[in-house]
């Protein structure tokens, strides 16, 4: 069975946490109480995908500038990180409903080794990021080692004649 380059995409404690918020509305981190002012963490959705032998990440921004995104490449673990904030409120003005979340946000995926780091490339259009890592997609079969050795009841391979 082959491995998934994408072992390790997500943080395992963010995204347990936000499986815990999704099943429970919240309620996990507010200890049963609701907080109408209190800025929840959120993650962006994610696609993952190959395409032309690339490994194509687009991640769903809406509402964060560039200049509040980062992205990172250490030990082979791409990370995607930024901030999402809060618009100011106007005076005389107040929320009836208030279900945008804002705050930081932090989403990280170990490359398939090998990836040549500086083929790593990004845009950010119309609030989708999109990050491509040339050639990481390929598909790499494992090498096979030859086993050097006798077999039992061969000869050594030399031949005498005489």
């Amino acid at each position: 069975m082959a491995l998934s380059p994408f072992r390790g995409f997500y943080d395992m404690q963010s995204e347990m946490n936000r499986m815990f918020d999704e099943a429970l509305g919240g309620l996990a981190r507010r200890g049963g109480r609701r907080e109408l002012d209190e800025t929840a963490r959120w993650a962006p959705a994610l696609d993952v995908l190959h395409e032309d032998g690339d490994i194509v990440v687009r991640a769903e921004l809406p509402g964060v500038k560039l200049e509040d995104v980062d992205i990172t490449v250490h030990n082979g673990v791409l990370t995607i990180s930024g901030e999402r904030r809060a618009e100011e409120q106007r005076e005389g003005s107040g929320y009836y409903v208030r279900e945008r979340r804002y705050g930081s946000f932090r989403r990280s995926m170990t490359l398939p080794q090998g990836v040549d780091e500086s083929k790593i490339n990004a845009r950010f259009d119309g609030g989708v990021l999109e990050v491509r890592v040339a050639g990481a997609a390929a598909v790499q079969e494992p090498k096979r080692i030859q086993i050097e050795g006798g077999q039992e009841g061969s000869s050594n391979g030399t031949s005498e004649s005489s």
